[in-house]
């Protein structure tokens, strides 16, 4: 009488695709725990918080560098920095000329997102300030100082003098405005309507 041998064992799965349901099912186990406990798994930050900009004020003035009066402007320029959240240093006061352009050159490559300067606009021997921050921008923006010009000259025809100038250095957004409070304020009056949207195109922004 013959008798059945052993019964074979199974076939060894050698392709990993035993092992690999094992692990979806091991998984899907705990997504349905995970699920049953009201918990989701956790998920990588989609990025990480925006770095606070940067800004620096640059008064171009011979006799407030020399103590001859008080600046007035300058803390005009700061403030507005700070109240629109950007982080500001001391306001540097420099004599007209040579000065002002090493002022430029130290903020723009210490990489600040905004540098405003207020004097030296105008046409007096001394009055360099656009003078030496034309070689410095890589693109000018010259409907910012169109328009700022003419809203000043509907306080003062003496606006439509001013040679300040606006542009792009790197990615710093560079603007010239005049020495005197009453054009700094128009000149902040117009750079709040355009600030936020410049520094976004400069650090990639879309164009909305």
């Amino acid at each position: 009488m013959s008798t059945a041998g052993p019964a074979a064992p199974d076939p060894v799965d050698v392709s990993g695709a035993g092992a690999a349901g094992a692990d979806r099912a091991a998984e899907s186990r705990a997504s349905s725990t995970a699920a049953d406990a009201g918990t989701a798994p956790a998920t990588a930050p989609v990025g990480a918080p925006r770095r606070r900009r940067r800004a620096s004020v640059i008064v171009a003035s011979t006799r407030a560098s020399t103590g001859v009066y008080d600046d007035r402007t300058g803390p005009l320029i700061r403030d507005w920095m700070l109240d629109r959240g950007f982080e500001v240093g001391a306001v540097v006061v420099v004599a007209d000329g040579p000065p002002v352009e090493n002022a430029l050159r130290a903020a723009i490559d210490a990489g600040d997102d905004l540098l405003v300067t207020s004097g030296g606009t105008g046409v007096s021997p001394t009055d360099m300030t656009a003078d030496v921050t034309a070689p410095l921008l890589t693109a000018q923006l010259p409907g910012f100082a169109e328009e700022l010009r003419r809203r000043g000259s509907t306080h003062t025809p003496f606006a439509l003098m001013s040679r300040g100038l606006a542009g792009v250095a790197g990615r710093t957004f560079v603007v010239n405005l005049p020495g005197s409070p009453g054009g700094v304020r128009d000149g902040l009056g117009l750079l709040g309507e355009v600030v936020d949207h410049v520094l976004d195109q400069l650090s990639g922004g879309d164009h909305d």
